[in-house]
């Protein structure tokens, strides 16, 4: 698919969310509670060309420095401003100008409506296939976030590297995009429409596994997924029996991590103190850790907790000395639930 074919449809066919075909790029609910008021700080016409498909804002951002893929109008990267604070910083990504040029037009505007004295978040024109000819510096990032733009990339693992050298150890990719229950033909990936409404680009789940762990992410998390309902007969008709998903992923940057979950009789005990999660963490849809709760853990999820900017967060307990085989119920599931919800678990669990 040439990508010129997806800048005309981002910045010349659409003119705001209204114009979309299905629900594969649009949120499929509000925002968290706690985001509200952050939302209605952003300025209207940034909000009207939002194009993403999950909430792709992950907690403890404070001070952070945060790369947005594909940050189109601006509105998570805006979000996302309010979060880091005037000490954090956030860095957009977008090929197509239109999106640019709303985005620029209202960094002056939301730096009065936040309080800020100087403006902490900044827009680049660039490729996602490409992110080393911005001249970002390697491994400075602390968060990537993307929301419903890889799977309009044509080399997605390119991306997933990008990203990779881009963060800091322990950093992490927290991303929504679209997914399919198989791989889709030539014909369905070539159709400008399908393409550009996120759904001739979607990967089938299984390649897009091994994918983030050939790009360096070697275990990755579904928090949250989402049936995608495509109501148009036409494009339904092109389609056939292909079935689509909102799916959120974190991938960390992280050294160690084992193919399986391993048992190292380690434990975590969460202290309550992340913002908007003071009764239980979600780590992912597996993982909802309470507070003050000795929560057994995997090697793997130790690492993602203790070696990430979630370490001030919990007390740990063990280390690495000891193998005891398996992680108690460490199994594959089925990818992703049938609703929006985390199927998660509060007494100990497995990826």
């Amino acid at each position: 698919m040439n990508l010129e074919v997806v800048k005309d449809y981002y910045g010349k066919v659409l003119k705001s969310s209204k114009d979309l075909k299905t629900s594969a790029c649009c949120d499929g609910g509000g925002v968290p509670t706690h985001l509200e008021a952050l939302l209605a700080n952003v300025h209207e016409e940034v909000r009207a060309k939002y194009y993403g498909c999950g909430i792709a804002i992950p907690a403890a951002l404070s001070g952070c420095r945060v790369l947005d893929l594909g940050s189109g109008s601006g509105r998570d990267a805006y979000l996302i401003a309010q979060l880091v604070g005037p000490d954090g910083e956030v860095v957009g990504v977008d090929m197509t100008e239109e999106q640019l040029a709303t985005a620029r037009s209202h960094i002056e505007w939301h730096t009065k409506q936040f309080g800020y004295e100087r403006p902490n978040v900044g827009f680049l024109k660039g490729y996602l296939e490409k992110l080393d000819d911005l001249g970002l510096e390697p491994a400075s990032f602390d968060v990537v976030v993307s929301n419903c733009v890889i799977n309009l990339c044509v080399d997605k693992l390119a991306v997933l590297r990008g990203a990779f050298d881009l963060l800091k150890p322990g950093g992490e990719l927290y991303f929504a995009d679209v997914y399919c229950d198989r791989r889709l033909s030539e014909g369905i990936k070539a159709d400008p429409l399908l393409y550009g409404e996120c759904l001739g680009g979607a990967l089938y789940w299984n390649d897009f596994i091994p994918m983030a762990k050939q790009a360096g992410f070697l275990d990755p998390r579904l928090v949250t997924s989402r049936p995608i309902s495509v109501e148009n007969d036409a494009m339904r008709a092109k389609l056939g029996q292909a079935k689509f998903f909102s799916a959120t992923y974190r991938l960390f940057k992280l050294d160690g991590l084992e193919p399986a979950c391993e048992d190292y009789g380690q434990a975590v005990v969460y202290k309550g103190s992340v913002a908007a999660q003071p009764d239980a963490f979600a780590l992912d849809r597996h993982h909802l850790i309470e507070r003050g709760k000795v929560f057994p853990v995997c090697g793997n999820t130790w690492r993602m907790l203790a070696d990430t900017r979630f370490a001030a967060h919990f007390d740990f307990i063990g280390a690495f000395g000891t193998h005891y085989g398996i992680f108690p119920g460490c199994g594959t599931s089925l990818p992703f639930a049938t609703t929006s919800a985390p199927v998660a678990k509060s007494g100990g669990g497995c990826c």
